[in-house]
């Protein structure tokens, strides 16, 4: 190293590298082109049909929502309807940290929360591929003191408080956004949460330090559900708030959904759940590209490895008592009496089929752990599905989980070359 760099800090190095390479391509108009190219990649025309059988186009607009644990970004778009219709999903490569929100810079943590990604946010000059910026930290944040900047979702499967997709799943992503923004919306909303937000759910983790919190962002995930709307976000008092519908019968159907998913939550409570708390060495990766790794694929740069191994271990705070004691956990007839207004067996008028899809665990395949249940690594316990389709660098079919109901879509896997592991926090 120059001694002229000696002494100063490691990440600052990081940083100044990554400027300079950013300027690097700024100045080759060979490395220009390129990075026109990746950024103006065609959707593919597998997307553009699902799209057309949702009633959506490429310029309409688009929203995200994230889930840590189950490690995948879902794409939502504006149907003809004038309802937001579930897409399709993408496995997260890596993400980092912990459940629960990001708090001070360098902590490694993935955001949690409600943000908007305008058009400069968009990055096709990446040294991760290509990236947006998710707009942490934004008013929630700042209202509690967070700190910390840079975080993205992004190419490549390193992530050091970002969400790391490889470099091809972050392509159409990218084409996905960019689309939507040239069609006229200004910012879409990144709605991240810890885990698909169920009432069992949020019956297990009610021991939490963070569960107040994610009740704040339950509130948010039924909104939207019912309404299929864009939430509109504010911050009081240091809460997230949510205006209310300008549609009378859009705000019934959020305030029926909030009141059936309480009375769930306490049914699944008052039956004998068990208090889970998952844990994380650092951060976790969906087992669909852990079914890669151990076929011997190469990711690119995937950051602490040796961390994936200890990723999304369920630890029993209580087990499970009463009928959720029983083999397989909390059965989902629980708060769906023959008396009962909570049966969502079918889709009803209030709400589409796509918003009431049942969220599933990809690991475990189950949203609860029965009395004595051991603790059980992430890595060992990934489930294979009917539906499979062959992944672009796997020797063998791989499967993937989806979190949602949907047709048949094309999943990617893979990256190109990428850059040290640098710049993001």
């Amino acid at each position: 190293m120059d001694v002229r760099w000696r002494g100063l800090p490691r990440r600052l190095l990081e940083r100044l590298a990554a400027l300079l390479a950013l300027l690097a391509i700024a100045l080759d108009p060979a490395a220009r082109a390129a990075a026109a190219s990746k950024s103006e990649q065609p959707i593919p025309a597998a997307t553009l049909a699902l799209m057309l059988a949702r009633g959506a186009t490429p310029a309409s607009p688009i929203l995200m929502r994230s889930y840590k644990k189950e490690s995948e970004i879902e794409i939502w778009k504006l149907s003809a309807s004038g309802r937001y219709v579930f897409l399709k999903s993408f496995p997260i490569c890596r993400w980092s940290g912990a459940l629960g929100p990001k708090r001070a810079q360098g902590d490694r943590q993935s955001p949690e929360g409600f943000y908007s990604v305008a058009a400069r946010q968009m990055n096709p000059n990446s040294a991760y591929y290509l990236s947006f910026d998710t707009g942490y930290p934004n008013a929630y944040d700042r209202a509690h003191g967070a700190s910390g900047s840079a975080l993205m979702v992004h190419g490549t499967c390193s992530s050091a408080g970002c969400f790391a997709m490889t470099d091809q799943g972050v392509g159409e992503i990218f084409a996905l956004a960019r689309e939507a923004l040239r069609g006229g919306q200004s910012a879409f909303q990144f709605q991240a949460f810890p885990f698909h937000m169920s009432a069992q759910n949020m019956a297990q983790y009610r021991e939490d330090p963070n569960i107040g919190f994610w009740r704040q962002l339950k509130e948010g995930s039924d909104r939207f559900e019912a309404t299929g709307e864009e939430l509109s976000v504010g911050v009081v008092n240091g809460r997230y708030v949510f205006a209310p519908s300008q549609d009378p019968e859009k705000e019934a159907l959020a305030q029926a959904r909030r009141a059936r998913e309480e009375a769930r939550t306490a049914a699944f409570i008052k039956e004998g759940s068990a208090v889970l708390r998952t844990t994380y060495a650092d951060g976790g990766q969906n087992p669909y590209f852990s079914a890669l790794l151990r076929k011997g694929a190469h990711l690119g740069d995937v950051s602490r490895p040796e961390a994936l191994a200890y990723a999304g271990v369920d630890v029993v705070l209580s087990p499970a008592k009463g009928l959720c004691a029983r083999k397989g956990g909390c059965p989902d007839f629980i708060g769906k009496g023959p008396s009962s207004k909570l049966a969502e067996a079918k889709p009803t008028k209030d709400e589409p089929a796509a918003a009431q899809g049942k969220p599933v665990d990809p690991i475990s395949g189950s949203g609860a752990v029965a009395a004595g249940a051991p603790i059980t690594l992430a890595s060992t316990r990934a489930a294979a599905l009917p539906k499979t389709e062959r992944a672009a660098l796997a020797p063998a079919l791989i499967s993937y989980r989806l979190g949602r109901p949907a047709p048949a879509q094309s999943l990617i896997a893979g990256a190109m070359p990428i850059l040290p592991d640098v710049l993001f926090d």
